[in-house]
């Protein structure tokens, strides 16, 4: 019982630091938004399409399950659990939302941005080695090894990763300053892109000798969001 609300009070807290920083999304025009399913052949708006207020109901606020761990049995070692618009369609224009990250022993969330996010993670459960790298030229890479109850930022559209150097499985949980932050996992967007990104462009780009980026193109990128 005091584990379940440790682990409540700490989603409470991410949730307050989020929504007191500066969001990158769109300030909203009115207490709610709640977002509906775009209406047929409507004109696309950055964002979502509003509920009518006299229809908003406490479960457009509402997710449950955060609590549980996700599926780490996978390639990378790793899960994402987003709990963003799609999921609490009230996030609509409130610039927040946040996400669950398990990983397995030695699991990894790989080098990834969010191209519309600050990410603010704290640790709940094991040790993770965290990092993120500043842009041209510096490409300046700040690192840190966090324990249970460490916090770390990530600066918007940085490449940032996870990775638990531990023995036993690690769990966090992070804020996003965006209701839909996105997410651009590197290995995936330039070695999985559809269609695939010519060779001759990744071979000079990185280095590497053609046959080399042709072995990478055909492998499973697998996608742990």
């Amino acid at each position: 019982m005091k584990k379940g609300v440790s682990f409540l009070v700490t989603v409470a807290l991410m949730a307050l630091v989020s929504s007191l920083a500066s969001a990158f999304d769109p300030s909203p025009l009115q207490d709610t938004c709640v977002a509906i399913a775009e209406p047929e052949n409507a004109v696309f708006v950055n964002g979502k399409f509003c509920k009518n207020p006299n229809l908003t109901k406490a479960e457009d606020f509402f997710y449950s399950g955060l609590d549980k761990p996700g599926n780490i049995s996978n390639p990378v070692g790793s899960a994402v659990t987003p709990v963003n618009v799609e999921q609490i369609p009230g996030l609509n224009t409130l610039g927040i939302s946040a996400v669950r990250i398990d990983y397995a022993p030695y699991g990894q969330n790989p080098p990834h941005t969010h191209p519309r996010a600050t990410e603010i993670l704290t640790v709940l459960e094991g040790t993770l080695l965290v990092g993120f790298v500043t842009s041209n030229p510096e490409n300046r890479l700040f690192t840190k090894v966090l324990n249970k109850g460490d916090v770390f930022v990530f600066p918007i559209g940085l490449i940032h990763f996870q990775f638990n150097i531990g023995h036993t499985n690690a769990v966090a949980i992070a804020g996003l300053s965006s209701q839909n932050p996105g997410v651009i996992t590197i290995a995936n967007a330039v070695f999985g892109s559809d269609p695939a990104i010519d060779p001759d462009v990744l071979s000079r780009a990185f280095q590497l000798d053609k046959n080399v980026v042709k072995n990478l193109q055909s492998r499973f990128w697998y996608d742990n969001n």
